[in-house]
């Protein structure tokens, strides 16, 4: 099985989800978003093909990484290799993040016509989900671009059939906002 990357693996990164992670920068995006900050990860051609044993050594060969985190372009667009790159990951202890500009309401519609995309769903710890906007742009909101996109326990998700936003990321000018709809905070 081979997964489409726009670059190599990056190490230490203390901005792309809680703790010191490795980054897996997939190739490929359908949003576009204006302003993304990796335009040069949309198109689906470019890129380079990497075996996932290879990035399964990789990763046999990380030195003190709490995680790793799938970034993008859209990692659900290569939903199977990325599952099965997690599912490998998470028995070498490693936690999972991963950035999509679906939202979890659509990974789950989408998920009933493509199996694996629930197969990696089952695979994240923390889901950060939506498109990036650059009106809601905001250097306070931590781990994400803009105040729409929402940190997501995807594990308790699953199990309690219904958003858990993981409410320690959230900053106070949101919780107005968020409380008019129906989440569930942890």
């Amino acid at each position: 099985m081979k997964i489409r990357l726009a670059a190599d693996l990056q190490s230490d990164s203390i901005v792309d989800g809680e703790g010191i992670r490795t980054v897996i920068w997939t190739q490929g995006c359908p949003h576009h978003c204006k302003g993304c900050h990796n335009s040069e990860t949309w198109d689906f051609d470019d890129g380079a093909l990497i075996d996932i044993t290879e990035i399964e050594e990789k990763i046999d060969n990380l030195k003190a990484q709490d995680g790793i985190t799938f970034s993008g372009g859209d990692p659900m667009c290569q939903p199977e290799a990325c599952s099965m790159i997690a599912k490998y990951a998470k028995k070498k202890n490693l936690n999972i993040w991963c950035y999509t500009g679906y939202t979890y309401e659509q990974l789950m519609i989408l998920s009933k016509s493509n199996n694996n995309i629930m197969e990696f769903l089952k695979n994240i710890d923390v889901l950060v989900d939506g498109k990036f906007e650059i009106e809601l742009k905001s250097d306070k909101a931590l781990f994400r671009g803009s105040t729409n996109q929402r940190i997501i326990d995807v594990q308790k998700s699953l199990y309690n059939n219904e958003i858990c936003l993981i409410d320690k990321y959230i900053i106070k000018d949101e919780i107005e906002i968020l409380n008019r709809d129906k989440y569930m905070y942890i």
